[in-house]
């Protein structure tokens, strides 16, 4: 079928809306009308040339929408459903088989590389192949094609709009620090980037009952967003020493930190604020493929410091996004205060006003 798409043809040199031609879903696919998709750091790093997708290609995974059309072994969803798309899975591995899908032994293949059974399945109007099935799904587009494993029906009672986001930044965020981290009442977090994910984490460190919740973004308008939604105070990176305030507030350090923006100098500094037996968590993607981890050995032993890299905040997405859907409806997750859309056609206008911080979740909407 014939399919409007944000296509990236040269890395680093934004998207094009194009015409391309979309295969019919396999036994075990659905195709989906996207009503709503949010623009995520991974899919402009994807773009840029660090991952192993090649241009011309088509990125997107944080998808919502209504199912046109399933495959003949699909059970868990049919036509007319509404649906939010998470992250792929290969259903088989040790971890798929305990529900701990964010840690398939597949997920780099199946997620990052746009590799699909039966080959690509999107074309162009010249014939040639496009990649997609990023993160399986590749949803800038009107529609795309995903496995059942990795769509979720939700409720026909909330916005799309909402929905999307909770495929990847909202659940990352908010389950790296309710699930991966498992903050606890009363302690201390310092939490790097507020963007979405960094915004999400905050709600999830309220519902934890941290007593201190600090984060560190450069965007003055994001820091006010911070503390309305329950952040005890913010920083700015650029204006104020972080180790200072930060020890200022707690001499011993923080119990926990979640980086979200994988910037080495960030991490440094937020290595400094930790207190003994502390758990720093890592999301962001690093602007180095080979980017070391703070500190030294030697300090790390001394403090009894843990390490912990999340994926998707360690979300099993069949639980995780109902989940945020029942929070938010009883006003515990308002996610609505993070997002904005944008019609598809204006998607490079879109990560221009992330990249400024007068945006948020920038959320794009295709018809």
């Amino acid at each position: 079928m014939k399919i409007i798409a944000a296509v990236t043809r040269h890395n680093a040199n934004g998207f094009c809306i194009e015409d391309l031609e979309l295969d019919d879903p396999l036994d075990e696919e659905v195709l989906v009308r996207i009503v709503a998709v949010g623009i995520c750091h991974t899919d402009l790093v994807a773009a840029s040339g660090v991952l192993p997708i090649q241009a011309p290609a088509v990125f997107g995974h944080e998808g919502a929408g209504i199912v046109v059309k399933v495959g003949n072994k699909v059970t868990s969803v049919r036509p007319g459903d509404h649906v939010a798309l998470s992250f792929h899975s290969c259903g088989q591995c040790e971890r798929c088989a305990i529900e701990d899908p964010s840690y398939c032994h597949s997920f780099g293949l199946l997620n990052f590389t746009g590799i699909r059974q039966g080959g690509s399945n999107l074309h162009d109007a010249n014939g040639a192949a496009v990649a997609g099935s990023f993160f399986g799904q590749s949803s800038f587009a009107s529609h795309c094609v995903a496995n059942q494993r990795n769509v979720v029906k939700v409720s026909k009672d909330i916005p799309l709009s909402l929905v999307a986001p909770m495929g990847c930044g909202i659940q990352t965020g908010f389950g790296g620090v309710t699930r991966a981290l498992a903050c606890t009442a009363g302690s201390s977090i310092l939490i790097l980037g507020g963007g979405a994910v960094g915004l999400a984490a905050i709600m999830g460190a309220v519902l934890c009952g941290c007593e201190q919740i600090i984060l560190v973004e450069p965007h003055a308008n994001r820091r006010a967003l911070a503390l309305e939604l329950g952040a005890t105070c913010v920083i700015d990176p650029y204006g104020e020493d972080t180790e200072k305030v930060v020890k200022a507030l707690l001499p011993t350090g923080v119990n926990y930190a979640l980086d979200t923006c994988g910037i080495n100098a960030a991490l440094e500094t937020a290595y400094r604020c930790l207190a003994p037996r502390a758990t720093f968590g890592l999301v962001g993607a690093p602007q180095d493929w080979e980017q070391k981890l703070p500190g030294s050995l030697a300090q790390m032993i001394q403090n009894g410091i843990i390490f912990k890299g999340i994926i998707e905040g360690d979300s099993d997405p069949q639980q995780s996004i109902p989940e945020l859907i029942s929070l938010y409806q009883e006003g515990r997750l308002p996610i609505d205060r993070l997002v904005s859309d944008f019609p598809l056609s204006q998607i490079n206008e879109a990560v221009a006003a992330q990249h400024a911080g007068t945006c948020v979740k920038p959320v794009l909407l295709p018809n």
